[in-house]
């Protein structure tokens, strides 16, 4: 499996009993936890399959995990701050405006007045809103993913139309 197959999950922030539990911060909103069976864990840069004895809600962004061959603390230790993804063919569809972030990189955006903006690059949600980064050949253009802006997505065509407020670029 290669990280370009996967979607970023979360990551592992801490240990849960002495073992071998740990607690994964979740990064998605759309998974059904109860059906994981295995969790890609990236280890030195290598995603690694590692299978799940339990897993159980903590809290309302938290997983409880018990891995099948993490039963102490020590080796708990050793995968602390791991960040975690699952296959991208795991994630379920999605239809009309709503869309993973992940999909929608290198569509093209368009505005109702100013026609074509230019390419997602990368969407930035690690802001109070998220922000997809457009690349016009030239500059970057931030845009605000707010869905008031949003009139469609068009995946056929790989598409994002929005009805910007003037002023919000430059183009």
């Amino acid at each position: 499996m290669n990280i370009q197959d996967c979607f970023y999950l979360g990551k592992i922030v801490s240990k849960f009993s002495f073992k071998g539990e740990i607690l994964l911060k979740l990064d998605s909103d759309e998974i059904d936890f109860k059906k994981m069976k295995t969790i890609f864990l990236d280890i030195d840069g290598t995603i690694v399959p590692y299978s799940i004895d339990s897993i159980k809600l903590h809290k309302s962004s938290l997983l409880r995990i018990k891995f099948e061959n993490i039963d102490s603390e020590e080796k708990a230790n050793k995968i602390l701050k791991t960040k975690t993804y699952l296959p991208v063919k795991d994630l379920p569809k999605l239809n009309g405006n709503k869309f993973y972030y992940h999909e929608i990189v290198n569509f093209t955006v368009l505005d109702l007045s100013l026609g074509n903006i230019g390419k997602v690059k990368e969407v930035n949600d690690q802001t109070s809103q998220p922000i997809i980064v457009v690349n016009d050949g030239l500059n970057e253009v931030m845009i605000p993913l707010v869905d008031d802006f949003l009139i469609e997505i068009n995946r056929d065509k790989k598409t994002l139309t929005f009805d910007l407020p003037d002023g919000l670029t430059t183009l």
